[in-house]
């Protein structure tokens, strides 16, 4: 049988990053957002909006040759964080799969696999200090309310008695190619940059205390998803999935200055969240001086200055807790992909810069 693979969320960073993986390797992908990715790679892009049942269920019933589904869509609220408790946003995640999945198992009767995206704050890493390391099956916080366990409901009954399977991916702090996702620090960190070198000043750390984290490149995750709808050890089972090493911001930051063409500046304690929206008309003038594609600051950063204030725990006034997870669960399944985190992030600031999204080097 020929694959046709359906990637959900193909304009965030898990999505374009599965769409690129399957797309280029020949296979036949269907790529579905709102918003078109910044390339498709000769997928098919249907502009979706997966809170619309009726329009699903439309685009759905010509999925009949569909044999993998990547799920990888997911709704944030403003400010982000806080959304992470709130009803609303986990009642909007769960009817978005169910949205999306009801019309396509009606039509799909080839489907053979269904990849799922939770992460961290399956062990409550938002909300409390995890067991490190944390391990699959052992260490949820399941009494604290998060869509993931909807979810994960709704596809473990779903899949009663079927012929497909299912894999739940939990990766670390993810690091990609997207623009305008909620969860991105690469353009948050490239527009900071470059706005601190208009200035003439070195990329000084906006952060807080050291903490000892974990990142994992979409593109290895996205090698993850494709290993497990082909891998029989990879199905109805959940897996932590990371870089393979471990890093803390102050460490890598001469790494990332260098990254930016830039000196590492003085630990410069800034919440990015409230500040960098302030500066979308410094960011104009910046884009405009380089002649870059990027679009304007909210379309091109999302809400990942929150993000960054989250992870460089700003406002912090002792060391966070380590966050870090188990990936042998992964290992001894059979994928053992790794990249060195430092050079991921050299990785994709030189992308962005090639794209034009950043300034160069």
């Amino acid at each position: 049988m020929s694959e046709h693979i359906l990637v959900a969320g193909a304009s965030g960073l898990v999505g374009f990053a599965a769409m690129k993986h399957f797309a280029e390797r020949g296979y036949k992908v269907t790529a579905l957002s709102r918003r078109k990715p910044f390339e498709t790679f000769g997928a098919q892009h249907i502009s979706l909006d997966l809170t619309d049942r009726a329009a699903c269920a439309d685009v759905m019933s010509g999925m009949k040759d569909v044999t993998r589904l990547v799920y990888a869509a997911l709704y944030e609220k403003p400010g982000l964080m806080p959304g992470w408790l709130e009803a609303d946003q986990i009642e909007t995640n769960q009817r978005m799969l169910e949205n999306l999945f009801d019309p396509l198992e009606e039509a799909a009767k080839g489907l053979r696999h269904v990849s799922v995206l939770q992460g961290t704050k399956a062990y409550g890493a938002h909300v409390r200090r995890i067991p490190t390391p944390a391990r699959e099956n052992r260490d949820e916080l399941k009494s604290q309310s998060n869509f993931y366990w909807e979810q994960e409901d709704y596809i473990r009954a779903k899949q009663e008695g079927q012929a497909w399977s299912w894999s739940i991916f939990r990766p670390q702090i993810i690091f990609g190619f997207s623009l305008g996702a909620a969860m991105n620090l690469i353009p948050a960190i490239g527009v900071y940059g470059a706005l601190l070198k208009e200035e003439g000043a070195p990329l000084h750390y906006p952060g807080g205390p050291a903490s000892v984290l974990e990142a994992v490149d979409a593109d290895l995750l996205a090698g993850a998803i494709a290993w497990a709808g082909e891998s029989g050890a990879g199905a109805n089972e959940i897996f932590n999935v990371t870089n393979g090493d471990v890093f803390n911001w102050q460490n890598l930051w001469p790494a990332i200055a260098d990254a930016l063409g830039m000196e590492a500046g003085k630990d410069v304690p800034m919440a990015l969240g409230q500040t960098m929206p302030e500066r979308a008309a410094d960011w104009d003038r910046l884009r405009k001086t380089h002649n870059l594609v990027s679009p304007e600051l909210q379309a091109f950063v999302g809400e990942s200055f929150h993000y960054a204030d989250f992870t460089m725990a700003y406002g912090a006034d002792r060391e966070t807790p380590a966050a870090l997870v188990s990936t042998i669960k992964l290992r001894q399944a059979g994928f053992h992909d790794v990249i060195d985190t430092e050079e991921m992030f050299r990785k994709y600031f030189r992308l962005f810069q090639e794209k034009k999204l950043l300034p160069p080097r």
